[in-house]
């Protein structure tokens, strides 16, 4: 049987909260993974993915966010306001080598940041991945001084559970996991 078959199909799917328009990210999105990937906060608390220009940054979406969307029918998505349709953001569920559990991952422009938007987006994220996709638990990771990341981890209902380094990595990170 053909897993993929059996998830819900949420490739077109869009959800709604108060404010915002979440759906899956696409090639069309490379202007914002552009802009987003090569904040300094970005590069900072998450790294340098090395996208320098549009061309990048849509390989980057070919090759790492629209195969796990084929896999398992979650991932990446973009976050865009509700007025406006101006495009804020991502937010994720995501596969990640070293972890056993799914991790929940999101980031702002820095002129959206503080608005609240973050904590909409990834609840309704959070809750996709338990309720449509029948995720039992979910986990978050965020570097030591990533103070508001922490934050927003924490009021989705995450608790700290220990340091863990990814492979091929050498930064400790703050892990985190529903309970």
């Amino acid at each position: 049987m053909n897993l993929r078959k059996s998830l819900p199909k949420n490739e077109d799917k869009f959800y709604e909260t108060e404010r915002l328009i979440i759906r899956p990210m696409s090639l069309e999105d490379a202007d914002l993974i552009l802009e987003l990937y090569n904040m300094p906060n970005f590069i900072k608390f998450i790294g340098n993915r090395n996208i320098n220009s549009l061309e990048d940054a849509e390989n980057y979406i070919k090759a790492k966010f629209l195969p796990q969307f084929e896999k398992v029918g979650f991932g990446n998505y973009l976050i865009a306001l509700k007025e406006g349709s101006v495009k804020i953001g991502g937010v994720g569920i995501f596969e990640r080598e070293g972890l056993d559990i799914v991790d929940i991952g999101f980031s702002v422009l820095e002129r959206f940041e503080g608005k609240g938007y973050m904590f909409e987006a990834a609840q309704k994220v959070k809750s996709i991945g338990m309720d449509d996709f029948g995720l039992n638990k979910i986990s978050a990771i965020t570097t030591k001084d990533n103070f508001s990341s922490q934050k927003l981890i924490e009021r989705l209902g995450l608790k700290f559970q220990k340091y863990v380094t990814l492979p091929n990595e050498t930064e400790e990170l703050m892990y985190y996991e529903t309970e």
